[in-house]
């Protein structure tokens, strides 16, 4: 299974990816250099966001769509999908 995932930066900012683990991927993108290079200086993340998918490509197109959208349409995807 692959996710796509969304964390939240300290600076309010959203960074989108794509995982076969999400914890492990929350984690090194708060304490190692595996981190991507946009999140390294706006640490901590915190994750707001996860979707599975089947397969890489699925979680890939998800996460391609997810980035074309406006912050707002954003913002209302990720407080639709919390409970």
């Amino acid at each position: 299974m692959w996710w796509m995932y969304v964390v939240q930066c300290s600076d309010g900012t959203l960074y989108t990816g794509v995982t076969t683990d999400v914890t492990r991927r929350i984690y090194e993108h708060n304490t190692s250099n595996r981190g991507a290079k946009y999140t390294k200086g706006r640490r901590p993340v915190r994750l707001v966001y996860q979707k599975k998918h089947p397969n890489r490509s699925a979680a890939q197109k998800a996460e391609h769509a997810f980035k074309k959208l406006w912050r707002i349409r954003k913002l209302m995807e990720i407080e639709d999908e919390q409970y």
